[in-house]
């Protein structure tokens, strides 16, 4: 049973070697458009959040606030 575990974790640090050493840096390009797309991302969401929030407080009068 002890067999298994050691086994697995030595797959599992074996396949994360392997992703260490094919990923790399990314460019300035690249990181500012990974900002940008994450960026209006949290900005979507929060109006997702605030369209909620004005729709259930219309809909309760706001008494659950």
């Amino acid at each position: 049973m002890a067999e298994g575990y050691i086994e697995r974790i030595k797959n599992f640090l074996a396949e994360s070697k392997r992703v260490l050493l094919v990923t790399r840096k990314p460019s300035w390009k690249e990181y500012k458009m990974a900002a940008k797309i994450t960026g209006v991302g949290m900005i979507l969401i929060g109006i997702i959040g605030l369209i909620i929030t004005i729709i259930g407080y219309l809909i309760l009068g706001g008494e659950g606030l």
